[in-house]
């Protein structure tokens, strides 16, 4: 068991938690570039409709995440954080596996709907860090957790283009393989970060989702901030439902193109985390960092839906990036607000909003472009990421007043 006050055991605790992050995130970056080319091979090539039975797609993975995250968060808070990391671990791999075998949508959609219940190692690695992390380190050690993922996505999808364009089911094979071989690696090395003392009793009343968020109407300060965090997300799910097909129609890239494109984006945020979040929220506290991520990330999907090239799409990435600052400095002060034995339950509660968020997101994004295609009067591919943009606009408004001295203070 990781011993919070111990630094060596500590640090080389984050060390092995950074490292499952970035293996995970190397197999779901591989399948990036090419689940919606393998959806719309199954949909007769047709863009607009593969556009909208890939939001059907997201929107299942985002129920999914509704119904079981708070059952994890609160599984992780009784039985500790590293049996529900390995099990998540294990049985994505599995479904990978699952989806590489796929021979018709339905069971496509089977697997997708397998992974929505499994991924919930975001959320437990980030309980995983709290517990032993110092109060005031736990900015810097999240922009750790985001910069693990921006390095999955350095390589990631430029390695999933290239194997996508061989054969579009070859990255769930190699994605498969870097998940459970993670599993194995956790197995052996992930030591327990959760003390018994702080372990809290099971319960159905927080383990199902609508129980769960009552913990957000307990804790004074955390209506506000899940208020704005929702804003955040739905606005997050522009890029996952329609990039792809987004680059497609308007840029005409390749699946390679678009890798490399995505392992700009992992580049920028492994920087924006890994390098910025730290010193930012040293220099300008935690709620500054917050609205100077809002006001960038607002930037950069106003850039993503009017750059008129592709060169004008990848200058908008960096601004798109520096929305790391907002993602480390919310988690931060949320945190702050509940008890040591309520982490889980915190971390569940909040991947049960992304899920709840992603219900909503995905038909508004895939329904926004393919209104946009289909429309003849008017042309705004872009529309789905104006709409982001807007979405984050509000999300700053709401940080303005939620994060205000007084709120903290009352918090």
């Amino acid at each position: 068991m990781v011993n919070v006050g111990d630094s060596p055991p500590r640090r080389a605790a984050i060390v092995f938690i950074l490292g499952t992050i970035v293996l995970d995130v190397l197999a779901f970056g591989l399948i990036a570039p090419v689940l919606p080319v393998l959806i719309q091979s199954f949909c007769g090539g047709d863009t607009g409709v593969a556009a909208a039975t890939y939001g059907l797609f997201a929107t299942a993975w985002a129920v999914m995440q509704f119904l079981w995250s708070p059952m994890m968060g609160v599984l992780s808070d009784r039985f500790g954080r590293r049996p529900v990391l390995l099990i998540s671990l294990g049985g994505l791999g599995l479904d990978y596996i699952l989806m590489a075998l796929a021979p018709t949508l339905t069971w496509l959609f089977v697997g997708r709907v397998i992974s929505g219940i499994t991924a919930a190692t975001y959320s437990t690695a980030s309980a995983y860090v709290t517990d032993i992390t110092p109060r005031e380190k736990r900015a810097a050690a999240y922009g750790y957790i985001g910069a693990a993922w921006g390095i999955g996505f350095v390589v990631a999808p430029a390695i999933g283009g290239i194997l996508g364009e061989l054969n579009p089911r070859l990255p769930f094979w190699v994605a498969a393989l870097l998940t459970l071989a993670n599993t194995l690696y956790g197995w052996f090395v992930v030591p327990e970060s959760l003390p018994l003392e702080n372990r809290n009793p099971f319960s159905w009343r927080r383990a199902n989702p609508f129980g769960s968020l009552v913990l957000i109407r307990a804790r004074r300060g955390l209506a506000g901030l899940f208020t704005m965090q929702t804003l955040h997300i739905i606005a997050h799910y522009s890029l996952p439902s329609v990039f792809v097909l987004y680059a497609t129609h308007r840029y005409h890239w390749s699946l390679g193109q678009i890798g490399w494109a995505l392992g700009f984006m992992g580049a920028c945020t492994a920087i924006v985390q890994g390098a910025l979040i730290g010193p930012t929220v040293r220099w300008f506290g935690e709620r500054k960092s917050l609205l100077i991520g809002l006001v960038a990330e607002t930037l950069g999907y106003a850039g993503y839906a009017l750059a008129p090239t592709s060169t004008w799409f990848l200058m908008a990435i960096p601004f798109g990036a520096l929305g790391g600052l907002y993602s480390a400095s919310s988690q931060t002060l949320m945190a702050h607000r509940v008890r040591a034995e309520e982490q889980g339950e915190l971390q569940g509660a909040s991947s049960s909003l992304m899920g709840l968020a992603g219900i909503v997101g995905p038909e508004i994004f895939a329904g926004s472009f393919a209104f946009a295609l289909g429309a003849s009067n008017i042309q705004i591919p872009g529309l789905p990421f104006l709409i982001a943009s807007l979405l984050t606009a509000s999300a700053f408004g709401v940080a303005v007043i939620a994060t205000r001295p007084r709120f903290s203070r009352e918090a």
